[in-house]
């Protein structure tokens, strides 16, 4: 029997296709077992968590870990309530100064400019813990130590240089005549960034925006540094004292279920923001 050359293109497209179906359950399952099994973890007692595994116990299920994180009275009700300040203020913060420095880094042209881009992009190359004493100085003189204002600025400006970098990517992704267009119909630069350019330029504010909210809400270092009231502490550092433990013990159940509902935010964003976030870190990689 002859084969023809569309008959093995065929079969080489269904190979190809039924090798990345097997490669992707694969890593879909290396990525979601522990988030199940975590998941599962938190639904058990202590106990049964350092006792010896059965299947009994281990299907033996209760929501007393979460009633008791989720206690409005709970530190880590407060905690996390506090996370959600931080990080969903970073994240608005971020992206709307990101927005404007990148349009005006990209569609402006003035004297420095490339230095001031140069410099911004450095700046992503020096970790804050390398400057973390006089950083720790600098907002102790402006009483911005044990604020949460504080650690939002703090915060923002870690993350500002990813955010200009991907805005004045983006802006540099929209063509002139649509600027050119706008501007003889009167549209002044808030309209322009309001109305305008929007739909082409919310890629890259997801990005940002989405970049900024998780980097925050998992920030531990500059959060223990910078925050030492008790009623102030972000879920980082509120679950580094539940691990620590009272007088030697630890309950794992809560533990396990503080890292989950710690996880549930950043997942339920990230896919929200997925699409977005990809044509953002895209845009202006490939000139058409």
């Amino acid at each position: 029997m002859t084969t023809t050359p569309a008959t093995s293109a065929r079969r080489g497209a269904g190979t190809r296709s039924a090798l990345y179906a097997v490669l992707g359950t694969v890593a879909a399952l290396v990525v979601t077992i522990p988030l199940l099994w975590a998941v599962l973890r938190a639904f058990q007692t202590n106990d049964t968590i350092v006792s010896a595994a059965t299947w009994s116990q281990m299907l033996d299920l209760s929501g007393t870990n979460f009633a008791q994180i989720l206690t409005p009275s709970g530190s880590l009700w407060r905690a996390l309530m506090n996370s959600v300040i931080v990080s969903v203020a970073t994240a608005v913060l971020t992206a709307v100064v990101a927005t404007l420095a990148g349009y005006g880094l990209s569609k402006f042209r003035f004297r420095g400019a490339g230095a001031a881009l140069s410099v911004i992009l450095l700046s992503m190359m020096v970790p804050f813990q390398a400057i973390l004493t006089p950083l720790y100085l600098e907002m102790n003189a402006m009483h911005l130590t044990d604020s949460l204002l504080g650690l939002v600025l703090f915060s923002t400006t870690v993350n500002l240089p990813f955010g200009v970098f991907v805005m004045k990517a983006a802006c540099d992704a929209v063509p002139a005549s649509i600027e050119e267009s706008a501007l003889m119909d009167g549209a002044g630069t808030v309209r322009m960034l309001t109305t305008v350019l929007r739909p082409m330029l919310l890629p890259g504010v997801a990005s940002a925006a989405l970049y900024a909210f998780l980097a925050s809400w998992t920030e531990f270092l500059g959060a223990l540094t910078f925050i030492t009231r008790e009623d102030l502490y972000t879920l980082p550092v509120a679950l580094l004292n539940l691990q620590s433990g009272t007088f030697g013990e630890l309950d794992y159940g809560l533990l396990v279920a503080g890292a989950v509902v710690a996880m549930i935010p950043c997942i339920l964003l990230y896919i929200a923001l997925q699409r977005f976030y990809v044509q953002g870190l895209a845009a202006g990689a490939v000139k058409g």
